[in-house]
Protein backbone atom coordinates (compact mmCIF):
# COMPACT_ATOMS: atom_id res chain seq x y z
CA UNK A 1 0.00 0.00 0.00
CA UNK A 2 2.98 2.28 0.64
CA UNK A 3 4.14 2.22 -2.88
CA UNK A 4 0.35 3.08 -4.37
CA UNK A 5 0.37 6.08 -1.66
CA UNK A 6 3.34 7.65 -3.26
CA UNK A 7 2.61 6.25 -7.03
CA UNK A 8 -1.18 7.20 -7.23
CA UNK A 9 -2.64 8.98 -4.17
CA UNK A 10 -6.44 8.96 -5.26
CA UNK A 11 -6.08 4.86 -5.72
CA UNK A 12 -4.54 4.73 -2.37
CA UNK A 13 -7.34 6.89 -0.78
CA UNK A 14 -9.79 4.16 -2.63
CA UNK A 15 -7.96 1.33 -1.36
CA UNK A 16 -7.71 2.68 1.90
CA UNK A 17 -11.19 3.39 2.19
CA UNK A 18 -12.39 0.12 1.16
CA UNK A 19 -9.65 -1.75 3.40
CA UNK A 20 -11.26 0.38 6.44
CA UNK A 21 -15.03 -0.58 5.16
CA UNK A 22 -13.86 -4.59 5.29
CA UNK A 23 -12.51 -4.43 8.83
CA UNK A 24 -9.14 -5.36 7.03
CA UNK A 25 -7.07 -3.10 9.74
CA UNK A 26 -3.97 -5.19 8.72
CA UNK A 27 -3.83 -4.53 5.61
CA UNK A 28 -4.03 -0.24 5.95
CA UNK A 29 -0.96 1.82 5.33
CA UNK A 30 -1.21 3.51 8.86
CA UNK A 31 1.84 5.90 8.77
CA UNK A 32 0.16 7.75 5.44
CA UNK A 33 -3.37 7.26 6.56
CA UNK A 34 -2.36 9.00 10.19
CA UNK A 35 -0.67 11.60 8.29
CA UNK A 36 -3.15 12.58 5.99
CA UNK A 37 -6.27 12.68 8.97
CA UNK A 38 -3.06 15.13 10.61
CA UNK A 39 -3.18 17.11 7.24
CA UNK A 40 -6.61 17.46 7.05
CA UNK A 41 -7.02 19.41 10.44
CA UNK A 42 -3.37 21.88 8.72
CA UNK A 43 -6.13 22.08 6.00
CA UNK A 44 -8.94 23.36 7.96
CA UNK A 45 -6.49 26.32 9.57
CA UNK A 46 -5.37 26.82 6.71
CA UNK A 47 -8.64 27.68 4.88
CA UNK A 48 -9.96 29.82 7.47
CA UNK A 49 -6.23 31.64 8.12
CA UNK A 50 -7.25 32.42 4.66
CA UNK A 51 -10.31 33.64 4.77
CA UNK A 52 -9.24 35.98 7.36
CA UNK A 53 -6.74 37.15 5.49
CA UNK A 54 -8.57 38.14 2.66
CA UNK A 55 -11.34 39.43 4.87
CA UNK A 56 -9.10 41.99 6.35
CA UNK A 57 -7.51 42.89 2.72
CA UNK A 58 -10.51 43.93 1.35
CA UNK A 59 -12.05 45.63 4.78
CA UNK A 60 -8.60 47.31 4.34
CA UNK A 61 -9.23 48.50 0.94
CA UNK A 62 -12.76 49.23 2.37
CA UNK A 63 -11.52 51.15 4.72
CA UNK A 64 -8.67 52.93 2.83
CA UNK A 65 -10.11 53.13 -0.83
CA UNK A 66 -13.81 54.23 -0.25
CA UNK A 67 -14.03 56.04 -3.52
CA UNK A 68 -13.23 52.39 -5.68
CA UNK A 69 -15.49 50.41 -3.15
CA UNK A 70 -17.66 47.84 -5.36
CA UNK A 71 -20.33 45.20 -5.09
CA UNK A 72 -17.23 42.64 -5.34
CA UNK A 73 -15.39 43.88 -2.49
CA UNK A 74 -18.51 43.37 -0.75
CA UNK A 75 -19.44 39.61 -2.14
CA UNK A 76 -15.56 39.02 -1.08
CA UNK A 77 -16.54 40.34 2.09
CA UNK A 78 -19.44 38.25 3.15
CA UNK A 79 -18.19 35.11 1.06
CA UNK A 80 -14.97 35.55 3.82
CA UNK A 81 -17.51 35.86 6.65
CA UNK A 82 -19.38 32.82 5.67
CA UNK A 83 -16.82 30.45 4.69
CA UNK A 84 -15.12 31.15 8.21
CA UNK A 85 -18.72 30.77 10.06
CA UNK A 86 -19.26 27.06 7.88
CA UNK A 87 -15.52 25.96 8.96
CA UNK A 88 -16.62 26.23 12.46
CA UNK A 89 -19.38 24.70 12.40
CA UNK A 90 -18.14 22.17 10.38
CA UNK A 91 -15.36 21.88 13.89
CA UNK A 92 -16.66 24.09 17.04
CA UNK A 93 -12.99 23.44 18.21
CA UNK A 94 -11.49 25.82 15.58
CA UNK A 95 -13.63 28.61 17.28
CA UNK A 96 -11.10 30.33 18.79
CA UNK A 97 -8.58 29.70 15.82
CA UNK A 98 -9.72 33.44 14.10
CA UNK A 99 -8.66 34.88 17.59
CA UNK A 100 -5.45 33.33 17.47
CA UNK A 101 -4.58 34.06 14.10
CA UNK A 102 -6.41 37.77 13.51
CA UNK A 103 -2.89 39.50 13.85
CA UNK A 104 -0.68 37.08 11.94
CA UNK A 105 -3.46 37.81 8.76
CA UNK A 106 -3.99 41.42 9.49
CA UNK A 107 -0.16 41.16 8.76
CA UNK A 108 -0.22 39.54 5.91
CA UNK A 109 -3.58 41.43 5.07
CA UNK A 110 -1.60 44.81 5.54
CA UNK A 111 1.01 43.76 3.02
CA UNK A 112 -1.23 42.95 0.47
CA UNK A 113 -3.59 46.10 0.33
CA UNK A 114 0.06 48.14 0.19
CA UNK A 115 1.07 45.91 -3.16
CA UNK A 116 -2.91 46.23 -4.15
CA UNK A 117 -3.74 49.39 -3.22
CA UNK A 118 -0.10 51.44 -4.25
CA UNK A 119 -0.24 52.78 -0.05
CA UNK A 120 2.11 52.31 2.07
CA UNK A 121 1.93 49.80 4.12
CA UNK A 122 3.14 52.29 7.01
CA UNK A 123 -0.05 54.63 6.44
CA UNK A 124 -1.96 50.88 7.79
CA UNK A 125 -2.08 50.28 11.38
CA UNK A 126 0.71 48.52 12.76
CA UNK A 127 -1.50 46.41 14.95
CA UNK A 128 -5.11 45.21 13.76
CA UNK A 129 -7.34 48.10 14.14
CA UNK A 130 -10.60 45.78 14.39
CA UNK A 131 -11.59 43.51 16.62
CA UNK A 132 -12.52 39.46 15.82
CA UNK A 133 -15.93 40.83 16.53
CA UNK A 134 -16.15 43.21 14.44
CA UNK A 135 -14.57 41.50 11.54
CA UNK A 136 -16.81 38.35 11.51
CA UNK A 137 -20.36 40.88 12.03
CA UNK A 138 -22.31 40.42 9.08
CA UNK A 139 -23.72 43.89 8.94
CA UNK A 140 -19.79 45.95 9.71
CA UNK A 141 -18.04 47.40 7.56
CA UNK A 142 -15.41 50.40 8.89
CA UNK A 143 -15.76 53.68 8.11
CA UNK A 144 -13.58 55.63 5.37
CA UNK A 145 -9.79 56.95 6.44
CA UNK A 146 -8.39 60.08 5.35
CA UNK A 147 -4.70 59.28 4.43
Amino acid sequence: MSGIYTADFNLWIEQTAQLLRSHRWQEVDLEHLIEEVESLGKSERRGIASQLTRLLLHLLKWQYQPQRRSDSWLDSITDSRTQIELAILDSPSFKSYPTEQLEESYQRARRQAAKQTGILVSVFSEECPYSLELVLDEDWLPEASDI
